[in-house]
């Protein structure tokens, strides 16, 4: 695993439990909800993005 892919997955792990600690909350916020939603999906597509190749994750990178 490279450090790209563990920072990744780490940053995924943590927005992961952002999101479910704001699910929890009783009164939760739907768009603090939507944004960790479209921050985690955005990450997991870099690293799907690096499963297939570096330099397309790169790219991706340049396009946010």
């Amino acid at each position: 695993m490279s450090w790209r892919t563990f920072r990744l997955s780490e940053m995924h792990r943590r927005i992961d439990d952002a999101l479910r600690a704001e699910q929890r909350r009783r009164f939760a916020n739907p768009f603090e909800i939507q944004r960790l939603k479209k921050l985690k999906l955005a990450i997991r597509d870099r690293l799907a993005a690096l499963a297939r190749s570096p330099e397309q994750a790169t790219a991706m990178r340049r396009e946010h």
